[in-house]
Parts: structure tokens; sequence; C-alpha cells
């Protein structure tokens, strides 16, 4: 029988540690810095970025009035990387070390020669990680292998000391994360998304803002492309907040402003809001792809970095383990309910729907979060996968019609 395939223990147990502390009352956790009104919740903004960000649950106003106002000539101005061509879209999920697996299954697809330019991608958690690369292409798959087979758990994070946790906002500090976006996305690696995001196509990350628990989605072409001066640190920040797991990593504050005035928001993993997406159900998806003259039917490609199927395994009756299974059962149960909604969104907008995800014949254990062993294993199988031809799935798991 199967045995459980666990993505991120050490951080399971730092989670269920963190309930101790709930328990016990501990207070002296890092205080606030001007957080946001609620009445302005959604009027502010990073400053000089108007389209730097919106919400998962709504269309932007931005564009929905550009695709009700914009003629031919517009679209072809502004959107000419993607306007009368081909459309594919590309949503990697969350899921911590088996990022290992997406990354693989990109490079092995380069390798096959049948890897499309992708109009656009989106990313959540890991999967935020690996968006950059699989949006700048396969020159960026090198990078792509090298940061998902050499990271170990210590170049992630540092775990806190019991004590040292009891006054912090975390079980564990992720500056060693942060040092690693500053080596892998660097000025140069922006600047390319940014001549991308002229060419019209588009690169969106996610992250939950924790006052308002809501999804946003952030616009990482629209920030690399802006005149403001800290876009770099900026978008380190976001793909260090979509990976930032409540309790266990630290929520990441963002600086956003009104009137002048600047406020403090709080972000978070965007696995809390959704384990993969690809654009929110209220926009019109079909009124855009007949704006940009769309030839033929645009594909969805869904790469989850996790098993679908259920596993057994006993669970003694103690408070870590029983906080680690139910983790490890809403993770997944919440992402096959992302899949489905994706797939419903693709039948009502036309589009082709296309899931990989780790088959379960993979069995191997990680011996820490991010183990470099597992990683490296997991990455081969994704590659040999594609490179064979990857058999994608048209319908999210038990779909019957």
């Amino acid at each position: 029988m199967k045995t459980e395939k666990k993505n991120l223990p050490a951080i399971f147990r730092l989670i269920a540690a963190a309930c101790l502390l709930i328990v016990t009352g501990c207070a002296g956790s890092p205080s606030r810095v001007n957080p946001v009104p609620a009445e302005l919740t959604s009027k502010v903004a990073i400053e000089g970025i108007p389209e730097a960000r919106f919400w998962g649950d709504e269309w932007p106003r931005f564009s929905l009035q550009r695709f009700a106002t914009f003629s031919d000539n517009d679209f072809k101005k502004f959107f000419s990387g993607i306007y009368k061509k081909p459309h594919n879209y590309l949503a990697i999920s969350g899921g911590g070390a088996n990022g290992a697996f997406g990354a693989g299954l990109l490079a092995g697809w380069t390798r096959a020669g049948t890897r499309p330019e992708f109009t656009m991608v989106t990313g959540v958690s890991t999967g935020a990680l690996t968006a950059p690369f699989a949006f700048l292409g396969p020159a960026y798959d090198k990078l792509l292998k090298e940061v998902y087979t050499t990271t170990s758990t210590k170049d992630i994070m540092r775990e806190r000391g019991f004590i040292s946790a009891m006054f912090s906002d975390s079980m564990a500090d992720t500056t060693p994360l942060k040092k690693l976006l500053e080596k892998y996305i660097t000025a140069d690696v922006v600047e390319k998304i940014a001549e991308e995001h002229r060419r019209g196509r588009r690169l969106f990350v996610g992250t939950v803002n924790l006052d308002a628990g809501r999804s946003v989605i952030w616009n990482i072409g629209a920030i690399a492309n802006s005149s403001f001066p800290g876009k770099l640190e900026l978008i380190h920040e976001i793909l260090r907040a979509s990976t930032a797991i409540p309790v266990a990593f630290p929520p990441v504050a963002i600086t956003v402003i009104n009137n002048g005035k600047k406020y403090e928001e709080l972000h978070v993993d965007g696995g809390t809001g959704s384990q993969v997406f690809v654009y929110p159900a209220a926009a019109d998806w079909k009124l855009i792809t007949q704006q940009l003259k769309v030839k033929g039917t645009p594909n969805v490609y869904v790469i989850r970095n996790s098993f679908l199927e259920p596993d057994y395994m006993g669970v003694n009756r103690s408070l870590v383990p029983i906080a680690s299974r139910s983790i490890d059962s809403l993770i997944r149960t919440q992402g096959i309910g992302d899949l489905y909604q994706i797939f419903a969104l693709c039948q009502r907008d036309g589009n082709n729907f296309n899931l990989a995800y780790i088959p379960n014949t993979f069995t191997e254990e990680p011996k820490e979060g991010f183990d470099p062993v597992y990683m490296k294993d997991l990455y081969e199988l994704g590659y040999k996968m594609a490179i064979q031809g990857y058999p994608w799935s048209k319908a999210p798991p038990d779909y019957h019609k």
C-alpha cells in the first residue's frame, strides 16, 4: 500500500508546535506598523503602479475598461506578442519541494520540442518561484533545475527556538529564502519580464491579504515594467509572501499608499486562498479572446505539484501527527477543488483543459522539508515523463460526464 507523501514535514511540526503557543496564550509578537483601515482596503495601492495587483475574485476595472474601449489598433500595439496568435496559459500550483516535479516537466517539455510560448503564466507558493523562469522560457530551464535540485531546507528557512517563537510571528525565519530570491531573481531577469510584458504577455503571482482575508493577484510584469525604484525588492517580497505558510513562516509586510499616506498590508501564502489559479471567474474570458482575435482554441495547462489520490496512514493519537495529517488532507482536497473550478471555467469559456500531477508510482520519501536527493529524483521523473510525451489529463480526478 502506498505510503504518505510528506511535502513539508518540518513545517507541519512547526505548525503543530504553534498550536501549543496559541493554547498557552503566549503574547509579545512583533507590532504592526500603521495597518490599512478597513474602509481603505480596496483603495490603497502600490505607489506609482496602478495595475500592480487586483483581487483574485474580481475582474479588475482597468482591464474591464481596456477591453471595453480599445480598438483593434490599440490591441495590436499593446498586445503585439499575443494578438491574432494561439494562446497557451500555464498555471503552476504550490507543493513545497514537490515543485521539483514541475521544474523537471518544463525542462523535459523543452527537450521534447513541443513546449509552446506561454501567453500567461500564474503561480502560487512554490509555483510562484517557478513561474518567472517558466514565463521567460527554455533559456531559463538550467537555472530552474539548479533551484530545484540543489536547494535544501537551510536555504529556505531557519527554525526558531521554542522560546524565540513565543515572541515572534512565526515558527521559522525565511531570511535564507530572501537571499535565494536575490540570487536568482536579478535586475536582468526583471528587465526581461518587463520586455515580455510590453509584448502583452502576462505573469501573475498569488498571495492572500491577511487583513482582508482575500486572494490577491500580482501583475509581476506591470511591476517590472514600472519606474518604481524599489520594484526589484517588491517582486522579491511578493514571491516570498506567496510562499509564507501562515504560522510556520512570517507574513510579509507590503507598503501601500492612499492620498499620500503610507500603510502596511500583511500577505501570506497564496495557497491559503487557492492552490492553483488561471484567472478570476468574474472575468469575461470569451470577450478577451474575441478582442485579441485569438487563433484556435486556447490551451490551459495546469501543473499540480502534488499527489492527487488519497492514501492511508495510521495516525498516532497525539497533537503533532493529528495536526500534520489534517493539514495534509486539507491541502489535497482544496487542490482538487481548485482543479474542478479551473475545469469549469475552461468549459464555460471554451478552453482546452490539460492537467499534470505527480503519479502515485513515485514512492520516495524526503528526509527533510527540502531534501535535495528527493527533489533531484522528482525532477528526473517529471523530465522523463515530458520527454516521452506527458499524458495530460483532460479532466480533474474522477470526473465523469
